[in-house]
């Protein structure tokens, strides 16, 4: 599967991969009330880019993360935190505790799992009144926006499946449809945050970011060089070797009601 990429490029992921929004993250302090007596399931923290923050507030924290190269790199990060219980393990065949969670969050994963069975799993794990936080990563429109046009041409050379004429979409398009989540038996009041951040990479610091990828680390060897060489040379001799990119995220929150649910 294109999610078990990621454990081969843990180094890479934890050094590339964006940090998010403080202002995201206080947000869900505020909606979740974190602090030392609160329990929190994060689901696929990866190396701890959202684990480190929440841990910050002093809450009992499990991460539940698949791959053991990104865990272990999520407890080296996390080494100051004894709060904290980094385990390895595929969520959907975890066993829930018997106490209940007063958040199940996810960040950047969501799309990796059914819908369905994530939103009857979560729930098992929380307490009637509890929350389940879903943040979302999107790659959108902005920053240097003439180089996201132009490398539509790298792609389209070294990756067939790419779309023609493929642009990045706007903030507008990338929201996410939140019906799935009111509509949930186990979930109500949802809200939804909004915010975006714009990040200055380096050639080098770029080509890192790209290959944190699943799409990419998919890729075979010599198209994935190609790839490479196409957008350094492009950033080198178009864009002065730097790019900013706008990321956009979302923060979906929900509220477990009192109906009861094993998950299985």
């Amino acid at each position: 599967m294109l999610r078990d990429t990621f454990d081969g490029a843990a180094e890479r992921y934890d050094r590339a991969r964006p940090r998010y929004p403080r202002p995201l993250v206080d947000e869900l302090a505020r909606t979740a009330d974190l602090g030392p007596a609160r329990r929190v399931l994060e689901i696929a923290p990866g190396t701890g880019q959202l684990t480190v923050p929440l841990a910050e507030f002093g809450c009992r924290l499990t991460a539940v993360e698949l791959g053991p190269s990104l865990a272990a790199l999520a407890r080296r990060n996390l080494g100051a935190f004894p709060r904290v219980d980094v385990q390895v393990a595929d969520f959907e065949l975890w066993e829930v505790p018997d106490e209940p969670f007063d958040l199940a969050v996810t960040a950047t994963a969501y799309h990796w799992f059914d819908p369905g069975r994530f939103l009857a799993r979560t729930a098992s794990a929380l307490r009637p009144g509890g929350h389940l936080a879903v943040v979302t990563t999107h790659h959108v429109a902005g920053g240097t926006q003439d180089f996201f046009d132009r490398m539509q041409r790298c792609y389209e050379r070294w990756d067939p499946a790419t779309p023609p004429g493929l642009r990045m979409p706007t903030e507008v398009e990338t929201a996410t449809d939140t019906r799935e989540f009111e509509g949930s038996a186990y979930f109500e009041d949802v809200t939804v945050w909004r915010g975006a951040q714009e990040i200055t990479y380096t050639t080098d610091e770029y080509l890192d970011v790209v290959l944190t990828y699943s799409g990419h680390l998919a890729m075979d060897e010599p198209s994935r060089q190609g790839l490479l060489a196409c957008l350094r040379e492009l950033l080198e001799t178009r864009h002065g070797g730097r790019v900013t990119k706008r990321y956009f995220h979302e923060l979906i929150t929900a509220t477990r009601t009192g109906a009861c649910g094993t998950g299985a």
